[in-house]
């Protein structure tokens, strides 16, 4: 009857030989016994002796460990019982491999005296001689503190912080010549046009260069406006684009447009 020093182990074995895995109690990562070849395999290569089902433990996977571990700890015989259409002699086989590969694992495995489950050398606190889950380590629960602190001090700082200084003002974000992303400068990156914003001829309001009506007043802003007084002298500033031209000037200087 097989008895494993540990319930948390998988059974690999297939008809070629024998390899077990332990598992961690605490992290659930494995130790991989070494392969043991069955020496009633390499007489019956070929054959069909053994018959079917060989490698059925081999697919156990995660939860499915325990199952296997929970047979032992119900004190059935594991061999008879995953193995039942295995010759006697490869059931043999199986059981003394079975011993040596918890020999070989029980070197990498330590028994909590407090909990009474079996940890890897990871998840082994040599100075409490504990598993981590009774006895974590200082140095472990140090940097874990560190590093929620820092976190709440970046999050208190995150609201307070200044990434950006500026006035909040309207810009043109499209080139209304070529219509490409205008850039951040006062000209196109891609033409070299001009990005200034328009001023209303009326209120003096800032507008885009592609809206045809004021934001602030609603002036048409594709003509001169009819509100100016006729009388007023011509100031030389071109309504299109803001060029600062000559008083007399008819035409403007910066876009060609009439005055």
């Amino acid at each position: 009857m097989m008895k494993a020093f540990t319930k948390n182990y998988q059974d690999n074995s297939s008809d070629a030989g024998f390899e077990f895995t332990f598992l961690c109690d605490v992290c659930n990562d494995g130790f991989k016994s070494s392969f043991i070849a069955s020496d009633t395999y390499k007489k019956n290569k070929g054959s069909r002796l053994l018959g079917k089902g060989a490698g059925i433990v081999g697919n156990l996977i995660g939860g499915k460990a325990n199952k296997v571990g929970n047979a032992a700890e119900r004190g059935g015989d594991v061999a008879a019982d995953q193995f039942s259409d295995k010759s006697p002699q490869w059931r043999k086989e199986h059981e003394n491999a079975f011993g040596m590969a918890q020999n070989e694992a029980k070197a990498h495995f330590h028994r909590c005296p407090g909990c009474n489950t079996y940890s890897c050398d990871h998840c082994w606190n040599e100075d409490a001689t504990l598993c981590t889950t009774c006895a974590p380590r200082q140095d472990v629960m140090v940097a874990q503190a560190h590093a929620k602190a820092m976190k709440r001090n970046i999050d208190a700082a995150e609201k307070d912080a200044v990434v950006w200084q500026g006035n909040i003002e309207s810009k043109t974000t499209i080139c209304p010549i070529c219509g490409k992303p205008a850039g951040t400068g006062k000209f196109c990156n891609n033409c070299g046009a001009s990005l200034d914003l328009r001023e209303c001829p009326k209120c003096g309001a800032k507008n885009a260069l592609t809206v045809r009506f004021c934001n602030n007043c609603g002036e048409n802003l594709s003509q001169p406006s009819s509100t100016l007084s006729a009388a007023a002298p011509p100031s030389g500033k071109c309504a299109g684009c803001g060029f600062q031209n000559d008083p007399e000037t008819k035409f403007c200087g910066g876009c060609g447009s009439k005055l």
